[in-house]
């Protein structure tokens, strides 16, 4: 057994079920390993599709794939989708080749320190310095991404470890052997639990933020009593990594992107009280705002820190509040009539509303055609939903094929912004390869809408000029998205209407691949 195909073994027998990969020369190794059945290989045509891909299926599997990416210049094109998958707590395994160890010495044109590209973005890196060495750095790899929250990790695979024997004496496989952690999640402090229930007494207006695995499953059903019971409202970041949602789940506000809204919707809240994440914090500091995005007679109190337990705060909250038999808030199901008329963001959610198929994924990057989904979409059929932490653009459609690999029985609906689609519609290719059923639906204003915004948000000026518009818009020239998607395997259509927009996403998750709306939206 030489290096790569104990690190292969290792990765599936460690509970790895899939590779997202992008390989080179030095990887062709861990390509002949990749035979073996255990492992699901798929190929992704960019690296940040490949990075992305894994995001998704961690969020929707809860834990984590590899991906397989050629020497620096590989890792430093999957960068962006790992900064956002750090962001999301997304585990991640990735392997990285590189050059034989004797051949580093002359500085061939693919050298680079690989080390110094992962480390700012990985909680763990490491480099096989032997083929005997790579099954348990593989371990504890895995063992890494694979704590909650979800860590990445990134393994680098010399060439000469990756075609080495292996094998211990005798010739018997070498398989690593995962590291002793600890059971379970950490448990909550007992003292914080009491000191929120105390707040939550005292009648004083409150809101708890959930995040991550609070946002999902018991954990959600379990802080929807404790609002019920308690009259605290419950919210959550513009952003989320996996919100359960829907008709008949437990509903969770939004805090707005925009700086005046958020302040405005969090005016009077005299308690935060947050759950796996921090305090609301704009997205960007523009001239005239805060940063922090609460009253500043507002306390902060952390009932459940990022690496804790939620479902077992929530239930030792109830405890304390004397509430364990109290029934959780519970969406009813709201139904949004046809809607009609031009496309723009309120008849875009209204049709959403319409049209989301019962136990959907949706990944959302419309940025600004989507501000608008979340709060008509909150009576839809039960749905999951999904949302870029890191806010590099890009993630969606890569996010999207990493998704509907881990629930090929779910329709996804991948919804982004032109600007931001053309970073990484080579999803589109590994999708079709896949026949994987997703919905892409791509909103083309022809402009980096969110760009105009904010060029007024921060003081540059009430209007681009010229000059600085051409770096806005997208428009010169037009891109054609369905001969784009027809080239990469794809069928789609054009629609220009809420009306038909609505039955084209009725229809096209009908499909049993995928499928692309190019939403035409005018100013």
């Amino acid at each position: 057994m030489n290096g790569a195909e104990s690190l292969v073994e290792t990765l599936a027998g460690h509970g790895v079920e899939i590779c997202f990969a992008n390989p080179g020369t030095s990887e062709m190794h861990f390509l002949a390993a990749l035979e073996n059945p255990r492992i699901k290989p798929v190929l992704c045509l960019f690296e940040g599709v490949a990075t992305g891909a894994a995001d998704g299926w961690y969020r929707m599997r809860d834990a984590p794939a590899s991906t397989l990416l050629h020497l620096g210049p590989g890792l430093a094109n999957g960068l962006a989708n790992i900064h956002n998958a750090r962001r999301a707590s997304s585990g991640m395994v990735n392997i990285v080749g590189d050059h034989a160890m004797a051949h580093l010495k002359y500085d061939a044109p693919l050298a680079s320190d690989i080390e110094g590209l992962a480390r700012p973005l990985s909680h763990w890196v490491r480099r096989s310095v032997s083929a005997s060495a790579v099954a348990p750095d593989a371990a504890e790899a895995i063992a890494k991404a694979a704590e909650h929250p979800g860590k990445i990790a990134t393994l680098i695979l010399p060439g000469d470890a990756s075609w080495g024997d292996a094998g211990p004496p005798g010739g018997a496989p070498r398989i690593g052997v995962l590291p002793r952690v600890e059971a379970g999640r950490r448990a909550p402090d007992a003292g914080r639990v009491e000191q929120v229930a105390r707040v939550l007494r005292s009648g004083e207006p409150a809101m708890i933020i959930v995040a991550n695995k609070a946002t999902r499953g018991r954990a959600l059903e379990l802080v929807g009593r404790i609002a019920a019971a308690s009259g605290a409202r419950l919210g959550s970041q513009f952003f989320t990594a996996r919100l359960e949602r829907g008709a008949g789940r437990t509903p969770v506000e939004r805090i707005p992107y925009a700086v005046p809204q958020a302040m405005a919707f969090l005016q009077g809240i005299r308690h935060l009280i947050t759950v796996e994440t921090g305090e609301p914090v704009a997205f960007f500091r523009y001239p005239d705002r805060p940063s922090l995005l609460k009253d500043q007679d507002a306390a902060v109190h952390t009932l459940v820190a990022p690496d804790e337990d939620s479902e077992m705060a929530f239930e030792m909250l109830l405890d304390a509040l004397g509430a364990s038999a109290a029934s959780a808030l519970v969406q009813p199901r709201i139904e949004t009539p046809m809607p009609s008329g031009a496309l723009n963001p309120i008849s875009i959610a209204h049709a959403l509303a319409v049209a989301i198929p019962e136990n959907a994924i949706v990944v959302d990057e419309s940025l600004t055609t989507g501000r608008e989904t979340m709060g008509h979409t909150m009576g839809a059929r039960p749905h999951d939903l999904i949302n870029n932490m890191g806010g590099s653009i890009g993630y969606a459609t890569p996010v999207a094929t990493g998704a509907a690999l881990a629930c090929p029985d779910r329709r996804t609906l991948c919804m982004v912004g032109d600007g931001s689609a053309m970073y990484t519609i080579q999803s589109l290719w590994t999708q079709a390869r896949e026949a994987l059923p997703v919905t892409t639906i791509i909103f083309a204003n022809n402009s980096y809408a969110i760009l105009k915004a904010e060029y007024a948000n921060m003081g540059a000026g009430a209007a681009p000029g010229p000059r600085a518009a051409s770096m806005i818009d997208i428009d010169n020239p037009t891109i054609d998205w369905l001969a784009m998607a027809r080239s990469l395997g794809v069928p789609g259509m054009r629609v220009e209407t809420a009306e038909d927009f609505t039955q084209a996403v009725i229809a096209s998750t009908r499909e049993e691949g995928p499928f692309l709306i190019e939403a035409k939206l005018y100013p």
